[in-house]
């Protein structure tokens, strides 16, 4: 084992910086992050976008809609290694509190329920790794109440409609500033 584990050592060296900077992203440890490179590569130069890397993998789901009526939107055939890489990635990322990665997944299995939004955590987490390897960055957390900070109307609107679903009538009054 200590000379396969020597061996396997030597591949892995010039990527020694970048894996530290993978440390930083939830849910990406060691292997997580040597499955996407090997499959992905390091080069970025084939995808001009974020988005077009996630098309690529097969992560984005389909919009299927003819005359109204919407159909199946699953995901596209893409490369299975790195499918099933990135769902470990979203189960190793769903339990850490307070990063964007788990509140986005909280927030999706309220709605789909939690194994599909394993699958819809793929390219959010690959949006995430691309510009470590584009530019080589590190990570920058967000916080989990990046959405909340962003739009607090809507934020405002849905606890109102939640407390009226619930039977109470709200007024909203602006308070001065503090």
């Amino acid at each position: 084992m200590a000379r396969l584990g020597a061996r396997l050592e030597d591949p892995r060296a010039p990527f020694a910086e970048m894996s530290e900077r993978w440390q930083t992203i939830p849910g990406l440890s060691q292997r997580v992050p040597e499955v996407i490179v090997a499959e992905i590569g390091t080069k970025m130069e084939p995808f001009a976008r974020a988005d077009h890397l996630a098309s690529w993998a097969g992560m984005c789901p389909g919009n299927n809609e003819r005359a109204g009526k919407r159909r199946s939107g699953r995901t596209t055939k893409g490369d299975r290694w790195l499918r099933t890489a990135l769902v470990q990635g979203a189960w190793a990322a769903r339990p850490s509190k307070g990063t964007y990665v788990a509140s986005y997944d909280r927030r999706l299995a309220r709605r789909r329920g939690g194994k599909k939004a394993l699958i819809a955590l793929g390219p959010p987490l690959l949006v995430i790794i691309y510009p470590v390897l584009k530019r080589g960055t590190t990570y920058a957390e967000l916080g989990g109440d990046l959405l909340d900070r962003l739009e607090p109307e809507r934020l405002t609107r849905q606890w109102v409609k939640r407390l009226e679903h619930r039977g109470h009538k709200v007024t909203l009054e602006p308070c001065p500033a503090a």
